[in-house]
């Protein structure tokens, strides 16, 4: 299975993201790399069944301009209605003053405290959670708005800041989308748990299972 990534902003940069990847290429997972923002294109998403997006409003990291207007919100909407599935990673999440891209996710990210210990618990049960095993790392802990009150929540995070939605699902048309907060250092991506949680949803928004 070939995933469309697309990484590197000014406070997340793409080395995170391949480092924790690279792993997963023994499963069976493939990935194509957007590092700058003018190498995506609409039209180059259709061919993947999801796209992870783990990229805030930057260029790239090393050109801070935005680059998400509304025309690049509307096309990410029309990939997931038409079949398409979008994983968005931690600073993919980071779209609060981005109306159609915020809908999309059914939330945003508002904020979070200096990096701290974050405890990742699954929820018990959930296809998302398979392998799953509660973890505590330090991390950005995401401090979420989450706008849909019918999204599948399947992860909590919890801090000395308090508790947040970690991971939740949600439909769009024919497509999928799922949500993963953690992931500000290689240490959280490399986790066995957290790589469990990126191929079941990777997969769940590829409807490789249902």
């Amino acid at each position: 299975m070939r995933i469309l990534v697309i990484c590197d902003d000014r406070w997340h940069p793409a080395r995170t993201v391949r480092e924790g990847l690279s792993t997963l290429q023994a499963g069976g997972l493939e990935f194509d790399w957007i590092e700058h923002a003018g190498d995506w294109s609409a039209a180059r998403m259709v061919g993947y069944p999801a796209v992870l997006w783990a990229k805030s409003d930057n260029v790239s990291a090393a050109d801070e301009q935005p680059w998400v207007s509304e025309a690049v919100q509307a096309a990410f909407v029309e990939y997931v209605r038409r079949g398409g599935g979008v994983l968005a990673v931690h600073s993919g999440t980071v779209y609060a003053r981005h109306p159609t891209m915020r809908a999309l996710l059914g939330g945003a990210f508002v904020g979070h405290p200096p990096q701290c210990p974050v405890t990742v618990e699954p929820k018990a049960g959930h296809p998302l959670t398979a392998g799953v095993v509660a973890f505590t790392l330090p991390d950005e802990h995401y401090m979420m708005e989450l706008d849909d009150a019918q999204a599948d929540v399947f992860l909590i995070t919890t801090s000395e800041h308090g508790t947040q939605p970690g991971g939740w699902t949600r439909l769009e048309g024919a497509g999928r989308v799922c949500v993963l907060t953690p992931g500000h250092t290689v240490e959280v991506w490399r986790h066995p748990a957290f790589q469990a949680l990126l191929v079941n949803g990777l997969r769940w928004c590829s409807k490789r299972f249902e």
